[in-house]
């Protein structure tokens, strides 16, 4: 059967570049208890133009309760540094780099995000500066900035700083290759900003290819994070991304381990959503998160606005399925440094 999708209009209004103003109140999440930010009300919609035929997020079955207490997230032991990657495009790796780092934020920890994709999609939704010429990344891979001079602070997210990526990232691949330990250039800068500085949770969201982009990348991490969309296909660049890194610990990293399994675009009313979150947690029982991040149209628009779904519509289904997931990682038992 055919999906027909509809683009949402507001009733009796053209559809603005940015939000309406209108300002809701602080909302904390009965499953979580973390408190999470004021947001941007959408203007009225359509139901069924809302819905864009899927009507997911009131299908998740998530409430938030604004009475709930306050959830103050726990500190690792160490430092602890993902790779967000998977090889296969349109899973949701940015998505869930941005969205995961700012409900932990929101839960008081202190986050960075390394954006390593010339296409900056992490520093838009993060609302940080990246146009041309910007210092970000580039300058830290091929000049050997220090990520600290660089870092911005996201004005939308307490205790979230982003390096940014300008369109200049687009050409450090070429400029890496001759240059001396390429490889390992994002791990001496992230080495020494996790020093000087009181950071818990470092996410670093690659491009999908293999390039020396996304090699920096899985050096430098200590743990691996795999969005992992719930259709056709999903498992095929995740075989691949096994290998590679298993090809990067035999080289470059031996302290990399896959510890993390997201599942993005969820649909409960689909066969085959729920086929492939069966096989993947056959696949990776210990790794999988216990939520699934469903399909949302809220979790689309966030980014067109500058944000993560967290900020732009806190009490939607994606943005509490955020902060459990956020949740589970923050109290999972195996820390950073613990094999």
């Amino acid at each position: 059967m055919a999906l027909f999708f509809r683009k949402a209009r507001a009733k009796g209004a053209e559809h603005s570049p940015t939000p309406p103003t209108e300002k809701g109140t602080s909302s904390v999440s009965r499953e979580t208890g973390v408190v999470l930010p004021d947001g941007p009300k959408r203007a009225a919609f359509d139901r069924e133009d809302d819905d864009w035929g899927l009507g997911l997020d009131d299908e998740y079955g998530i409430e938030v309760d604004p009475s709930g207490p306050p959830l103050s997230l726990p500190r690792p032991l160490t430092p602890r540094v993902f790779v967000v990657a998977n090889q296969k495009g349109g899973v949701g790796k940015t998505t869930t780099t941005v969205n995961i780092a700012a409900a932990l934020a929101f839960g008081g920890l202190n986050v960075l995000v390394v954006d390593t994709d010339p296409q900056g999609n992490a520093s838009t939704a993060l609302g940080v500066e990246h146009g041309p010429g910007t210092a970000g990344t580039y300058e830290v891979l091929l000049d050997g900035a220090r990520i600290s001079d660089l870092v911005q602070r996201s004005p939308h997210t307490p205790n979230l700083h982003v390096l940014p990526a300008a369109i200049d990232l687009a050409t450090a691949e070429l400029e890496l290759v001759n240059e001396s330990g390429r490889e390992s250039r994002m791990k001496r800068a992230l080495a020494d900003y996790i020093e000087s500085s009181a950071v818990d949770y470092v996410f670093l969201d690659c491009p999908p290819s293999l390039g020396l982009l996304t090699l920096n990348a899985l050096v430098a991490a200590t743990e691996i994070m795999v969005p992992i969309q719930c259709e056709y296909y999903a498992l095929e660049g995740v075989s691949q991304l096994v290998r590679t890194i298993d090809r990067v610990k035999g080289n470059l990293n031996d302290s990399l381990e896959l510890s993390t399994v997201v599942l993005t675009m969820f649909d409960s009313r689909n066969n085959l959503s729920r086929e492939v979150a069966r096989e993947v947690r056959t696949h990776f029982a210990a790794q999988t998160l216990d939520v699934e991040i469903p399909r949302s149209v809220r979790i689309a628009e966030a980014p067109s606005y500058g944000q993560t779904v967290l900020t732009y519509q806190p009490k939607s289904a994606g943005a509490v399925a955020y902060v459990k997931a956020a949740e589970q990682i923050a109290t999972s038992i195996k820390e950073a440094g613990d094999k």
